[in-house]
């Protein structure tokens, strides 16, 4: 059965480990694409520059294929993957997780390593605010402006959010539904003349 609901954070929070002088700083961040993903590391990549490795994981969508975990110079699998376990233990999905390392002069080992990291990442996690959110079908709606008032209508009644609109001779409507109600919406949709629809890539 195809998951119509998935968890996440409200909103940024910070963590933070120490072990033998090693800082860990912990960021966990709600995200939607990669490119929010690409643009919070850079940042903090700009911010901590002074700062030995900026280790990462994130997961998004509902699915257990789009993930990604990253040592950044650490030992392999003694970073990305602890913060990564942690955020599939809270089971959550549309996040990111950098903890950022400042080196204290006394090496920690492999199990130490792995310790700081996932003790970071879960510090941040505990200091979030859980959210349930419905996942969404997206789509592109083409229709002439004759036709806008069914459509609108249609759309009203089945309380789809519009993300993106432009109307003029030939309209066009982006629009994002839960996934549940969207067969419904569609039924309607092909009643109506002239009106096309398609599918777009999905955002969590």
């Amino acid at each position: 059965m195809e998951q119509t609901s998935y968890r996440t954070v409200k909103d940024s929070s910070k963590g933070f480990f120490r072990d033998r002088g090693s800082k860990f700083l912990a960021f966990l961040f709600p995200v939607n694409t990669e490119e929010q993903i690409r643009k919070h590391l850079g940042e903090l990549r700009d911010e901590y520059h002074d700062a030995r490795h900026h280790c990462y994981a994130w997961k998004l969508g509902t699915g257990n294929e789009h993930f990604r975990a990253n040592d950044d110079g650490e030992p392999s699998g003694t970073a990305g993957r602890p913060i990564l376990m942690q955020i599939i233990k809270h089971e959550l999905t549309n996040v990111l997780i950098v903890v950022v390392r400042y080196f204290g002069g006394v090496l920690l080992g492999t199990g130490g390593l792995v310790n700081a990291y996932r003790t970071a990442a879960a510090d941040a996690i505990l200091q979030a605010e859980f959210v349930t959110r419905t996942v969404d079908e997206h789509l592109l709606i083409n229709f002439p402006y004759a036709a806008m008032n069914d459509v609108m209508r249609i759309l009203k009644e089945e309380q789809a959010e519009q993300v993106e609109q432009q109307f003029d001779n030939d309209c066009t409507v982006k629009i994002a539904i839960p996934i549940e109600r969207s067969p419904r919406l569609k039924g309607r949709l092909d009643a109506v003349p002239q009106v096309n629809f398609r599918k777009l890539s999905n955002n969590y």
